[in-house]
């Protein structure tokens, strides 16, 4: 069987324009189909990177093809003797770690921004060959994927431009790609070579970084069983001023973060910015079991295409956003208190939304496209996050299972079902499997739990589990000044309203997002004045309000409110059993 041949070249780094060359040896007679993904795997939103190239031709040898475009994101090449081949460029000016990224520092890119696919051929192998940018300016570039470097003298050394290969489509568009002059660090977990590879101007203790990671990768490989599902795995971070986010794939990842998350060199305490980069790694490598091997049944295949509808999402980003700090601390890399911490702090994003008490995860899980993935000034009245509370769901669950059977079932044994059941043998996981899994390992009736949990609005019964296990969840407030009832940002020397919360003062007053604070009582509101015009007040004072929405000045009169106890607090209950120990030991300790 013929590969279908691909060559991608950054031509213009200066103008952020990659070439793309696919050479089609036995093209459809009755003219070929090509298409690019209009969303990636793992982020849930129609992206339409077709909407990134900005020219494309096709010939048979020296004879031009007319290629007639179909729809937003597909063309048909007439038919035409002989081999195809089709060209075009794409404009890549995303610095995320979804699509592509080009300029004269460095290049990425997702396969499924710039890989058209050709119809007909896609379990056919795909070789790539990954060219480096012209000129001297770019002599010292490297290559870091986890794509599999391509055989004979034109195959790719490792860390190298040239020819790589893929079993076939899905697998060339699920290995992103880095070129620069980046900073390349290794280790091993379970034996298995990993690499953190970080592009972009940074200082950072690279010893710890890898030894951090080290742990946490094995403990994971620990829970779900050796062998890791991978040769080899790539982190490919890159580092910019202020930014977050990550992307899994199956033995890689793209990460994003702000270079001041990385350890500094020669400090010894945990920052909370080093934390937070260590859950995101955490978290994207668990997706390397949950979500790309263990996955919905409506991503089995996936359609690039359209939408692909699930209600489970609170189970795959959810549950790994359960594992993901969990990991940390059974890892050993944080202490017992850290976790309590950041777990309060999911608590506390929850609680306050008043989105969780309209919208379930499951709904939130299914409506991903149109609502989680494009948030608006709305969103915290509308939406609950399947992320965050998906994580409580999987701590509700993990500590109902281990004090119904007194420690000899836990959340562990579950993912552990799946990863048999689905995982490796490729079976999408169906609408009720996470119950049925959690019911098969533990032998009780969870039917109603997941219904309450994942299906209803109510809030989850924490501060009841959390003492079973000898620990107190309490709500408090975060501060004294009264409150708006509203989220503000900066704008210039201004103070914009961004949201406007449910029942509060603001909401009450009249005022939208969207509108600039000029004056309360008369005196400017700035950015450096607001928090003292609040603490200046008490809860229940009335508020002489000036704000422009749009370019009319209008006024309002404001009742302050009291802060709301919603920040939540778990710490070590003072007085407990000593089976309620034994659980937090067992929940906790490190394994």
């Amino acid at each position: 069987m013929s590969a279908v041949r691909y060559r991608i070249t950054p031509i213009h780094p200066e103008a952020h324009l990659f070439e793309v060359e696919i050479d089609i040896a036995k093209p459809a007679a009755d003219g070929q189909l090509l298409s690019l993904p209009a969303w990636i795997p793992g982020s849930y939103m129609i992206r339409e990177f077709a909407r990134h190239i900005v020219r494309i031709d096709a010939r048979d040898g020296v004879r031009a093809v007319p290629l007639t475009k179909l729809d937003k994101h597909t063309w048909r090449a007439a038919p035409c003797d002989g081999a195809l081949r089709v060209r075009y460029e794409v404009y890549a000016w995303d610095l995320s770690v979804r699509a592509a990224h080009l300029d004269t520092s460095h290049g990425f890119f997702n396969g499924s921004s710039v890989f058209l696919k050709v119809h007909g051929c896609e379990q056919t192998p795909c070789e790539v060959d990954i060219r480096p940018p012209a000129g001297r300016a770019y002599k010292a570039w490297r290559v870091a994927t986890t794509l599999p470097e391509g055989p004979g003298k034109q195959g790719a050394k490792r860390h190298g431009f040239g020819i790589y290969r893929a079993a076939d489509y899905d697998e060339l568009i699920d290995h992103p790609v880095e070129m620069g002059e980046f900073a390349l660090y290794e280790f091993k977990a379970c034996g298995v070579p990993h690499e953190v590879v970080v592009t972009g101007r940074h200082d950072l203790d690279a010893a710890r970084l890898c030894a951090d990671l080290k742990r946490v990768c094995e403990w994971q490989i620990r829970l779900f069983g050796e062998p890791a599902p991978f040769e080899r795995y790539v982190f490919l971070v890159m580092a910019v001023g202020d930014g977050y986010g990550g992307l899994e794939h199956r033995s890689s990842t793209a990460l994003l973060c702000s270079r001041n998350d990385l350890p500094a060199p020669g400090a010894t305490a945990m920052s909370d910015a080093y934390r937070g980069f260590l859950g995101l790694c955490s978290h994207e490598y668990f997706h390397s079991w949950n979500v790309k091997r263990i996955k919905p049944a409506a991503f089995v295949p996936y359609d690039l295409t359209v939408e692909n509808y699930t209600r489970l999402l609170w189970a795959f980003e959810g549950f790994t956003s359960y594992y993901d700090d969990l990991a940390l601390v059974r890892s050993g890399v944080i202490a017992q208190d850290d976790y309590l911490k950041l777990l309060g702090k999911t608590v506390t994003q929850v609680m306050r939304g008043s989105g969780r008490l309209k919208q379930s995860v499951a709904e939130s899980s299914f409506d991903a496209w149109i609502k989680y993935y494009r948030q608006d000034e709305n969103a915290p009245n509308a939406i609950v996050s399947y992320y965050a509370k998906g994580a409580l769901v999987a701590l509700a669950l993990d500590l109902t299972l281990r004090t119904k059977t007194r420690g000899t079932v836990t959340l562990d044994d579950v993912m552990r079902r799946l990863w048999a059941d689905y995982g490796q043998t490729g079976q999408g996981v169906p609408e009720d499997g996470v119950r049925r899994a959690a019911e098969a390992v533990s032998g009780l009736k969870l039917k109603r739990f997941f219904d309450e949990a994942t299906e209803g609005t109510e809030d989850l019964p924490l501060e009841r589990l959390l003492h079973a296990v000898g620990l107190d969840l309490r709500f408090e407030a975060a501060g004294s000044a009264p409150v708006l009832g509203a989220k503000t940002a900066n704008d210039g020397d201004s103070v914009k309203l961004t949201q406007v919360l449910d029942h509060g003062a603001a909401q009450r007053a009249g005022l939208s997002a969207g509108d600039v604070l000029v004056a309360f009582d008369g005196l400017r509101v700035t950015p450096a004045s607001l928090d003292a015009l609040l603490k200046r007040r008490q809860p229940g004072d009335e508020v002489k309000v000036h704000a422009f929405r749009r370019d009319e000045l209008m006024k309002f009169r404001l009742r302050l409110d009291a802060p709301s106890a919603d920040q939540a607090k778990v710490t070590a209950a003072t007085r407990t059993s000593p089976a309620a120990r034994d659980l937090l030991k067992q929940w906790l300790g490190r394994g």
